[in-house]
């Protein structure tokens, strides 16, 4: 089977517009698209959480998506290139996005919980990013 949404030829732009939409009808604001060389990379957002205002951040890590493209034997050589990899990477991002927001509408789980890896600590790197590179110590009790 090869990677999902591989032939979409659905622009970058309109899929980020589309979980903008679909992130702000689930109650977030301040939706930012984190842009590095032109390329857009991340999508940033806030949400409430017990009277606080969290922030988070969905990478988009379109270089992984091009490295498990060219190796699917499945996909065209002709479409494992920047920009393809770029557009899938969002349209995976948006069926992700609408998933977890169906598991939300059904009560199974907050917002804020299913995006907590997500979560932007004071360090500025995303709660999955700060435990990779610390390893659990930030949970332990001191």
């Amino acid at each position: 089977m090869a990677i999902l949404n591989y032939t979409t030829k659905v622009d970058s732009n309109r899929t980020i517009m589309e979980i903008q939409q679909c992130l702000v009808k689930h109650g977030a604001s301040k939706i930012v698209v984190d842009y590095e060389n032109s390329v857009p990379v991340a999508l940033t957002f806030c949400l409430p959480l017990q009277n606080n205002i969290i922030a988070f951040s969905l990478p988009c890590n379109y270089q992984g998506v091009l490295n498990a493209m060219t190796k699917d034997k499945n996909v065209p050589r002709s479409m494992c290139k920047k920009e393809q990899a770029l557009r899938v990477s969002w349209r995976i991002i948006k069926d992700w996005v609408i998933a977890q927001m169906a598991i939300v509408e059904s009560q199974l789980v907050e917002m804020s919980e299913v995006f907590l890896p997500y979560a932007i600590t004071k360090s500025g790197n995303t709660l999955y990013n700060e435990i990779k590179s610390n390893g659990m110590l930030m949970l332990k009790n001191e």
